[in-house]
Formats: C-alpha cells, structure tokens, sequence
C-alpha cells in the first residue's frame, strides 16, 4: 500500500479484508474464514478439537478452510466417489486413504500427530489385574474379560478407526506378531479362533469413538474400561478428575498396539492457488507452533516414539500410565487388499453378532412428499447384502433382524434369522409392500421390540439394538414413564441402546427422552436418510 493510496479505494479494501470473519462447516462447526482462497477439507471426526488451528490460519493466511467432519467408513466412500468436491482429506489413518483412493488422486501426504490406541481401564481394575507399571499382552486382555474381571467397551472395526486399529493389533498379536499380516495368517484356525472369542467378549460397541468416550462417562459403574485413542483418554480422566471419579490407567498392547497417524493429503483440482494453500496449512500445522498447538489437545506429534519434551503432566499424566518416555513399538498395517479381507471377516464372521429391531413408522404422514420412497430405499440399502458390503454392513450367519411396521398401533412383525440374501430381500419386499395409514405411537413399538429381546435366549452374546424411524410425534397409547416402567420390568439383563431417527416433524423432545432412557442416541438424517442408517447401523 503506498502513501498516495486514494481514500475511497483504501475503504473498499478495508471492507473487503473485514467481510465474513467466520463460517461454518456442514455440522455446524466455525470454521477459518477469510476472503481469498477457499480449501474443502474432509476431515475425521477426531480432529474437530483442533478446529481453533484451522480457524487460527485462516485468519492469518487471508483463507477459508471449509471443513466436513465424516466418520472412517464415510470418508472412504467419498473418496471412491466419481465426483470428488475436496481439495484435501485428513481421516485419522492413512489406511481409509489406501481403502478409498483407488483413482490414486490423493498427493503429498503427511501425517501430522500420533495417538496410540490404548485400553483405558479403571486403575483399580488394572492393579487387581497386576497390569500397572507391567508389559500387557493381548492374551492378557483375552483372559481378563473372558473371567469377568474386564468389562469394556469398543467402537466397530467396520465404522471407526479406533475400532478397526484395535482389531487389526489384535490379529497381528494372535498371528504371532508377523513383519506383516497377510491373508494367510487370515486363514489360521488359531487366529480365527481366538478373535472370535477377544471380540465376543466386548461387551458394547459403537460407531464413533468420541461418542464411546461420552456413553463410557454416562454409564461409568457398568463397565471396567474402554479401547480408545490414548488422546480421548486423556478427556475422558480429565472429566473423571473433575467429577472426583477413579481415572482410566492406559494400557498399551505389548504386542499388538496400533497408532492413528493422521494424514493429511491434497487432492489435485488443478488450482494452482489452493495448492499454495494446502501447502502452506500443512506447513503450518507442522511447524513448531502448530504441533505445540495439537499436542496440548493431548496428541504425540514429531516421529513415532520421540520423547516429548517437558510434557504438560495434567494432560500427559504418569499417573494415568501415560509413558511419553519409551519407544512405542507399533504394528505395520499390512496391504490395503489385507486391510480390506480383515474388515469384510470381522462384518461377516468374527464379530460378537447383532439382534436389530428396526422400529418403522407407516403413519399417514409417512406419505407426504418423498418420505415413503426414502424409508424404503433406505432399508433396501442396509437388508441387499450386496449394497451393504460396501459399506461393510453386511450380516452375519447369527445376526437376528426383525422389522416391526406401526402407526397408531403395530400393524406387522417380521424376523429373519442369518445372511441368507433371499431372505433378507424378501423382507425388503415385504416392507415395500406396506402402505402408510393412522396415527403415531411410538412407544408401543419400543415396548415390543424389548420383549421381543427378553424371548431371545442368551442376549448376552449378542449387541442388541432397537432402531425407531418416526416422521411425527407420538399422539395415542402409552406414555414414555410407561415405556420406562416396561424396560425395567422386562429385566433382561442387557444394555438394549434405542437408536431413534429424527425424520419430518418427528419430536425430537420424545426421541432424546427414548434415548436418554436407554443410552441410545438420535440421529439427525440431515436429508439423507439412508446414511442415517449406515451410521445408526453401525452402532451395533
């Protein structure tokens, strides 16, 4: 700007360089603001914490990073999309890049921060157990849950990246820790046999991991620990210290440990500018500053194993069994054509299997505008085992899947037990048969779907779950106190989680007060119905 700059000209530039300070990401998250280039960024979840950086940069680079947080599996699929409208992705491991980027259009990858995927148990538990200040193993953690002694908590292998790194440390420990896992250790009855059990032995799961944190804490005297990034450990003891509870001591695997390293890579849409950008954030981020800005939200930067200098003890805490000191000796992620076979055996042969209620509203409502075709292909998406594989959704041979359709009352039950594909379409046809009339009343179908649970021998060995589609609110029968009174009544001794879907003028009062009531949780399609229930699907 020189001296002789006119007046009206400078004001021009003043009100452009002040115009929009801030924005919002697709969930609502504030995002960097600023009037020069702007970057779409898909990002994990994970990272929603680290937000201020972006904004921070932003700002200061004269840009916009427009985040999308997506689950693992989402971010994924959006890489094998056709039309791919992100300039850069940053998933909480490379491998979701090696699973989706099959058009290899992904470049200059980096990771930015390590955390170590760890068994958060109750330090109580850990010294019963003798694992405090001791090397455990995955045989170890085997045996503690499979006497009693170790209830826990894991999110899928198939939805979250938490999940599948714990799964993947437990197959390279019961392979014999290999160089690298292969689909011949894959096939080994032993491996097999024993994953099977480790993973029956999980007593609840989930899609998300940030959300595993949050039920963990809600639901703290009914479980001994959790598996989780090392960094939400340190969130979740952070909370406990401040309710006065018993902190989580973290466990990492001796042989078996796995750590998200967090990528973040470029996609080419031959815009020379938002490269420059892309350049630039990621330098940023890297730089002294920037990892001092991300270790302090508890994550390792600077190579696997460094030692971190003058670690903050309230976040890094030894007392937690937090070692920032000693190498962590990680496995090797194999082939992403392993990666792949691994994920598709834990969906349809090694996981603890699901019972599934899907509660459906065929109310009069239910036919206005799309609401019914939405319903219908959405279903078709989660039952077609072929459009569920993609996703890896896919059911096992001990699955349980029953549909109740209601309106002012139930109108049909129907259950298939298995994969059988026939099977499952059929049921497909026969929700697609059915046609919306009457009233709501959502409580009834709950109500059913529990004692539907309480029928099924052995609940234990299975992660039950109850999914209820509503588009409007419950307006005749029974009461939420009086569905309340049923569950308790019922007594079957198993968390049943109902997952409600918040569709049309659905009240979401009425589904969060199911949810709380059951530790569920409600899902907002957002407009788009069917990943609602890819996602919702994924929670058990």
């Amino acid at each position: 700007m020189t001296r002789n700059t006119p007046i009206p000209l400078l004001i021009g530039l003043i009100a452009i360089l002040s115009a929009g300070c801030k924005s919002s990401d697709a969930n609502g998250v504030p995002g960097s603001q600023g009037p020069g280039v702007t970057l779409r960024l898909l990002s994990g979840s994970e990272n929603k914490t680290l937000q201020p950086l972006l904004d921070r940069f932003g700002r200061e680079n004269n840009a916009t990073i427009k985040t999308e947080y997506l689950g693992s599996v989402d971010i994924m699929l959006k890489l094998g999309d056709a039309q791919l409208d992100y300039d850069a992705v940053w998933p909480a491991n490379r491998l979701w890049i090696a699973l989706g980027d099959k058009q290899k259009r992904t470049k200059e990858e980096q990771s930015i921060l390590w955390s170590p995927v760890v068994f958060g148990v109750k330090k109580s538990v850990a010294q019963g157990l003798g694992w405090v200040g001791k090397p455990v193993k995955v045989d170890d953690i085997l045996t503690a849950a499979e006497s009693g002694r170790l209830r826990f908590m894991m999110t899928s292998a198939t939805q979250s990246n938490s999940g599948a790194s714990a799964y993947l440390g437990f197959l390279y420990a019961f392979a014999g820790n290999p160089d690298v896992l292969s689909d011949a250790d894959l096939a080994k009855p032993d491996v097999r046999a024993k994953i099977k059990r480790i993973l029956g032995a999980v007593n609840r799961s989930s899609g998300s991991s940030g959300w595993l944190k949050d039920l963990f804490l809600q639901r703290y005297d009914s479980y001994d620990a959790m598996v989780n990034y090392e960094s939400v450990i340190i969130e979740a003891n952070q909370e406990l210290v401040k309710r006065g509870e018993e902190p989580l001591y973290v466990v990492y695997p001796s042989d078996g440990l796995a750590i998200a390293d967090s990528p973040l890579a470029y996609i080419d849409q031959g815009d020379s500018q938002k490269a420059d950008i892309f350049r630039k954030l990621q330098a940023f981020l890297l730089s002294p500053e920037g990892q001092r800005g991300i270790q302090a939200q508890g994550r390792r930067v600077g190579p696997v194993g460094e030692q971190i200098q003058n670690p903050d003890t309230s976040v890094f805490n030894p007392d937690w069994g937090i070692d920032v000191s000693k190498f962590l000796n990680q496995i090797r992620y194999p082939r992403a054509e392993v990666i792949r076979s691994s994920l598709e055996l834990y969906q349809s042969t090694f996981r603890k299997p699901s019972m599934t209620v899907y509660c459906l509203d065929f109310s009069g409502s239910m036919q206005q505008g799309t609401r019914e075709e939405d319903l219908k292909s959405a279903m078709r998406l989660v039952l077609d085992q072929a459009a569920a594989k993609k996703s890896f959704l896919q059911a096992s041979p001990s699955d349980v899947t029953m549909v109740i359709a209601f309106s002012d009352q139930i109108l049909a039950t129907w259950t298939v037990k298995g994969n059988d594909p026939a099977q499952l379409s059929a049921l497909w046809q026969k929700i697609n048969q059915f046609e919306p009339n009457g009233g709501t009343d959502i409580y009834s179908p709950v109500m059913k779907a529990v004692d539907a649970m309480k029928q099924t021998p052995n609940l234990e060995n299975y992660f039950p779950a109850v999914i209820l589609l509503t588009d409007g609110e419950s307006n005749t029968g029974p009461s939420l106190e009086e569905m309340k009174s049923h569950i308790r009544t019922a007594r079957i001794g198993a968390d049943v989680p109902v997952f409600g879907i918040l569709f049309g003028e659905a009240s979401e009062n009425q589904l969060n007060g199911i949810a709380k009531a059951t530790s569920g949780r409600v899902f907002d399609p957002k407009g788009d119905l069917a990943k609602a229930f890819r996602e919702v699907k994924g929670y058990n």
